[in-house]
């Protein structure tokens, strides 16, 4: 079994900065794509950024240059540096991950999300 926990969301100034972490931990073998989702309220869910086992990254039009996304892989970990934040990012977060077990299994798991509210 996996699960994915999620940790740094909060309240933050519009300019201000969050950094969202989210550790897998389990039956692992490896981990292929880790990345970032979030929802706000009345929208559908949206790709924030993804970053693949071999560092390549993708991040949504509204949030290039603005956020990074990076993992460590000897931690089984994904961040996510959120600076020059607007009131358009208030959304909940999720992380999810594409993981392959120690029983050679592959599967994509979702963290439970967390809040990042941005306003002043």
């Amino acid at each position: 079994q996996v699960q994915l926990v999620e940790s740094g969301g909060g309240l933050v100034q519009p300019g201000g900065s969050l950094r969202l972490s989210c550790a897998a931990s389990g039956s692992i073998f490896s981990i292929n794509t880790m990345g970032w989702y979030r929802q706000a309220p009345g929208k559908q869910r949206e790709l924030v950024a993804v970053i693949t086992s071999g560092g390549s990254t993708n991040y949504a039009d509204s949030v290039k240059g603005r956020f990074t996304i990076s993992r460590d892989n000897a931690k089984n970990t994904v961040y996510l540096q959120m600076n020059s934040l607007k009131p358009e990012d208030t959304a909940v977060y999720y992380c999810n991950a594409v993981i392959v077990s120690r029983y050679y299994t592959l599967s994509e798991y979702w963290g439970q999300g967390t809040q990042v509210t941005v306003s002043s």
